[in-house]
C-alpha cells in the first residue's frame, strides 16, 4: 500500500489517471513527455534480462484519453500520419471504435509515423538505434546480471556478462547532474568504450572508477582489453572462420558479419596503404564485388566502405581469394601479412589478398588488353586499350612480380616491361595518375615517363585500376633512386634529376590550348588559398603530434615539443606569402613528387605516379599550383634518403650521432645542386617566380608544409620515423 501510495503521488496526481489497483497511462504522458526519462526508461528495459516489449505507439511518444474510461484512453488509434483517422483507417471518422487523440501535446497530425521517419532525430529513429545496438550484444539477451554498489544511491550501475562480452549500464535516475564512484577493480587494465558513439573513456585502475553523469543521463560501456599498439603491429591477429572454404558463403548474408566486423577491420588496419590509422572505425560495408574470374574459386574484388566516427567514409579496393593445400604454403612463405583468415573446417585453406596470386594479376592484364567488361552487382569494370598500340604489342607471359616495397598502392610488374598498379583508395573522378600520364604520352613529347597503355575503369563512380608500360626498354626491374643515393653523393644524378624535373614541368605548361593544363596566374586569391591550406594542415598535424606525443620515444620526444613550441614562427613564416605578390603561374604538377617515385635506368630517370599524395581528396589533387611544390618534394625526400641510411640494420648505434651531422651536410648538399640545376633549366619560365625574394619565400613556405604533411603521414604510418620531418623543419627554421 505504501508503494502503491508513492506511484500515485509520483505519476498520477490526477485521480482520473488511476483505474483499479494501477495506472492507465501511456508512457510519454506518464513522463510528462520528457524525452530524456523516455529515453532512460526504455535504455533500462533494453538492458535488463528477457525479452523488452514496447506498447504500441509508445515507439513515438503518443499520448492517451484516460478520460474515454476504462483502459480505453491507452487503445486509441495508432497515429501512421497526418490524414484522415490518423491514417488508422479510411472510414468515417464516428465509426471508429475510439476516437483518434487530439491533445494539442499529443495531437495525431504532429505526433505520427510519418512525420517521425522524416527527421532522424525523432524518438522512432533513436527507438530503431538502440534496437540494432541492443542486437551487436548477445550479453543483452543471453548475459548474466550483477548489480554494482555505487556510492551514489540515485545512481543505478550493473554488469551484463556472456562469454567474452562484458557490458557496464550505468543511469541516473536524477534529474540533476551525479557522479558516483564505481568498484571496478577486477577489470582493471581494461577500456570502456561508450557504444554508441564508440568513444573511449579512461582505462579502469585498480582504484574505484569515478562517473559523472548529466541529469537522467545512461550509458553502455563495452569493456576492452587495453592493448599495446606497437605489439600488434608485431604480429597480427589473423580470425579463424569455421564456414566452408567458399567466396560465396563467406560473402552471403550468413557470414558477412564476420567479414565486415573482424577480418577486414584487423587486415586494413594492419596494411601499409591504409592511410587512416589514426581514425576509429564506426563500420565496414562491402558495397560491391567483382568476380574477375568465373566459377566459385576464382578472385573477387572487394569495394569496402570504411566509416569512421570523426571523418568522412572512405572507400577501398580488396581482391579476395581463398587458396588451400600448396597454393596456401606458398602465400604463407612469400607473403605472410596478406593472410586475412584461415579456415577450421579445411586443410590449411586461407583468405588472402589477391594481389599475390598471378593468376589474379594475369586476368587483370587480359581485361585490359582484351577490353572486357565484368558486371558486377550494381556496376561493370571495363578494360580500356590505348588505340594507338598494336595487339602484338599487348602481350605478356603472364609472368608477374609484385613490389614488396611499402606504398600507398598495390603494383606489379609483367615480364619486366608491363607496369600495373592497383589504386587502394577510391574516388569519383580521373585519377590525376592516369591524367597526368596519358596528356604526357598523347599531348607532349616529353620522354621521361612510362608510356600509358590502358587502364580498368570503374563505370559507376569513374574509378580507376591504372596500368602503364615503358615499352621501349625490356630491362631488369630498376631500383628506386632512393636506393641508388643511400651510400653517397651523386651531384651529376642530383644535377640530371632536376634537369627532367625542369623539363617535366616545362611540358606540363607547355599547352595552352587544353583547359585542363593550361598555366593560370598566381594572383592574391591564390596566394591566400594556398596559404588558409598551409594553415589548415598545420593545425591538423600539430594536433594529432600533441595526441601522439606519449606514445613517442624519449630521444625523440624532447624535438616534437621544441617543434610544437615553434607552431606561431611557422604560421609567421608561411604568411609571408600573403606579402608580396608572387609573378608567377599555377600549372599542372606531379603533386607527390619523391625520390621513390624515380626508376634509375643507369642512365636516366623515368617519373612515375602522377596519382598525387594519397591524403587528399582527387578533386584537390587535379587542381593547377606552384610547380615548386614538387621541387620542395624532392628536396625533402633528400633528408628521407639521408637518414634512412642511418637506420639500416648494419649501422651501428653508437655511430649514428656522428652520422647524422654528414647526413645533414648530405642533405643541404644536394637540395643545393637540385635547385641550382633546376633553376637553370627552367630559366624564364612563367610559372618561376622573376623576383629572387619571392623565390625564397615561397619555396621556404613550401618545404615548411611538406614537412607539416609529413608529420601526419608518419603518425599514422611510420611513427618512429617522425623524427625526420621534425628535425627537417627545425633545419627549415634555422637555416632561413
Amino acid at each position: 500500500d505504501e508503494e502503491r501510495d508513492y506511484m500515485y503521488r509520483v505519476y498520477a496526481t490526477d485521480p482520473h489517471a488511476r483505474i483499479n489497483l494501477g495506472i492507465r497511462r501511456r508512457l510519454a504522458p506518464l513522463l510528462a513527455n520528457s524525452r530524456r526519462k523516455i529515453e532512460l526508461l526504455n535504455t533500462l528495459l533494453f538492458s535488463m534480462p528477457g525479452t523488452p516489449i514496447i506498447y504500441y505507439g509508445d515507439e513515438i511518444g503518443m499520448g492517451d484519453n484516460y478520460y474515454l474510461g476504462d483502459r480505453n484512453g491507452c487503445r486509441t488509434p495508432m497515429q501512421w500520419s497526418s490524414d484522415r483517422n490518423a491514417g488508422f483507417s479510411r472510414a468515417n471518422p464516428q465509426q471508429l471504435y475510439l476516437p483518434v487523440t487530439i491533445d494539442p501535446e499529443y495531437h495525431y497530425e504532429a505526433v505520427n509515423v510519418e512525420n517521425q521517419q522524416k527527421n532522424l532525430s525523432s524518438l522512432l529513429w533513436w527507438l530503431r538505434r538502440v534496437i540494432a545496438m541492443r542486437k551487436n550484444f548477445k550479453a543483452f539477451s543471453r548475459g548474466s546480471l550483477e548489480f554494482l554498489n555505487p556510492d551514489n544511491a540515485k545512481v543505478l550501475a550493473f554488469l551484463r556478462r556472456w562469454e567474452k562480452e562484458t557490458i557496464v549500464v550505468v543511469a541516473n535516475l536524477s534529474r540533476f547532474a551525479q557522479s558516483a564512484e564505481l568498484d571496478l577493480s577486477r577489470f582493471a587494465g581494461h577500456v570502456p568504450m561508450e557504444v554508441f558513439s564508440r568513444n573511449l573513456f579512461r582505462p579502469i585502475r585498480k582504484s574505484r572508477y569515478v562517473i559523472t553523469l548529466g541529469p537522467h543521463a545512461y550509458y553502455w560501456f563495452a569493456l576492452q582489453a587495453q592493448t599495446d599498439g606497437r605489439r600488434i603491429s608485431k604480429k597480427r591477429f589473423v580470425p579463424t572462420v569455421k564456414a566452408p572454404a567458399q567466396l560465396d558463403i563467406l560473402l552471403g548474408n550468413s557470414q558477412r558479419e564476420q567479414l565486415e566486423r573482424e577480418i577486414l577491420p584487423n587486415y586494413i588496419r594492419s596494411s601499409r596503404w591504409f592511410g587512416s590509422k589514426a581514425q576509429s572505425f564506426r563500420h565496414l560495408k562491402v558495397i560491391e564485388q567483382l568476380a574477375i574470374s568465373s566459377g566459385s574459386d576464382g578472385a573477387r574484388l572487394l569495394f569496402v566502405e570504411v566509416n569512421y566516427l570523426d571523418a568522412s567514409a572512405e572507400t577501398y579496393a580488396i581482391p579476395v581469394k581463398i587458396a588451400s593445400g600448396d597454393a596456401a604454403r606458398s602465400v604463407s612463405q612469400s607473403a605472410p601479412n596478406a593472410i586475412m583468415a584461415h579456415f577450421a573446417a579445411s586443410d590449411g585453406a586461407i583468405l588472402f589478398d589477391a594481389i599475390w596470386d598471378a593468376t589474379f594479376s594475369s586476368q587483370l592484364f587480359e581485361a585490359i588488353v582484351q577490353r572486357q567488361a565484368i558486371k558486377g552487382q550494381v556496376s561493370n569494370l571495363v578494360g580500356l586499350a590505348c588505340e594507338k598500340l598494336e595487339p602484338d604489342q599487348l602481350v605478356a607471359s603472364g609472368n608477374s612480380q609484385v613490389f614488396g616495397t611499402e606504398q600507398s598502392n598495390s603494383s606489379m610488374l609483367f615480364d619486366n616491361k608491363f607496369f600495373l598498379k592497383l589504386y587502394r583508395k577510391l574516388e569519383d573522378g580521373v585519377n590525376p595518375d592516369v591524367e597526368l600520364n596519358r596528356f604526357l604520352t598523347e599531348q607532349t613529347t616529353f620522354p621521361n615517363v612510362p608510356a600509358f597503355v590502358g587502364a580498368l575503369e570503374y563505370r559507376r563512380y569513374e574509378r580507376v585500376l591504372e596500368r602503364k608500360a615503358d615499352l621501349q626498354n625490356e630491362t631488369t626491374p630498376p631500383g628506386t633512386l632512393l636506393d641508388e643515393l643511400i651510400g653517397g653523393v651523386y651531384p651529376d644524378k642530383a644535377r640530371l634529376l632536376a634537369q627532367r624535373t625542369g623539363e617535366l614541368h616545362l611540358a606540363l605548361a607547355s599547352r595552352t590550348d587544353h583547359l585542363a593544363f593550361a598555366p593560370e596566374p598566381f594572383n592574391a586569391m591564390a596566394q591566400r588559398s594556398v596559404y588558409q591550406n598551409m594553415r589548415g594542415s598545420l593545425r591538423r598535424a600539430f594536433t594529432l603530434l600533441k595526441k601522439k606525443l606519449p606514445d613517442l620515444s624519449r630521444a625523440f620526444r624532447d624535438e616534437a615539443k621544441e617543434v610544437l613550441a615553434a607552431e606561431q614562427e611557422i604560421l609567421a613564416r608561411e604568411k609571408r606569402l600573403l606579402d608580396r605578390r608572387a609573378n608567377a603561374a599555377k600549372i599542372r604538377i606531379h603533386g607527390d613528387y619523391h625520390l621513390g617515385q624515380l626508376l634509375y635506368t643507369g642512365k636516366d630517370f623515368v617519373i612515375l605516379d602522377f596519382e598525387g599524395e594519397p591524403a587528399r581528396p582527387l578533386s584537390d589533387r587535379k587542381l593547377k599550383r606552384s610547380a615548386l611544390r614538387d621541387v620542395a618534394g624532392i628536396m625533402r625526400s633528400f633528408q628521407y634518403a639521408a637518414y634512412s641510411a642511418l637506420w639500416q640494420p648494419a649501422m651501428r648505434k653508437e655511430d649514428v650521432p656522428f652520422l647524422e651531422r654528414w647526413a645533414d651536410f648530405w642533405y643541404r648538399q644536394a637540395s643545393s645542386v637540385f635547385l641550382q640545376s633546376y633553376l637553370k633549366t627552367t630559366t624564364g619560365a612563367i610559372f618561376i617566380p622573376k623576383n629572387s625574394d619571392d623565390l625564397q619565400i615561397m619555396l621556404e613556405s613550401y618545404l615548411l608544409d611538406k614537412a607539416v604533411y609529413e608529420i601526419a603521414y608518419e603518425l599514422n604510418h611510420r611513427p618512429t620515423w617522425v623524427v625526420i620531418p621534425i628535425r627537417g623543419i627545425k633545419h627549415i627554421l634555422k637555416s632561413a
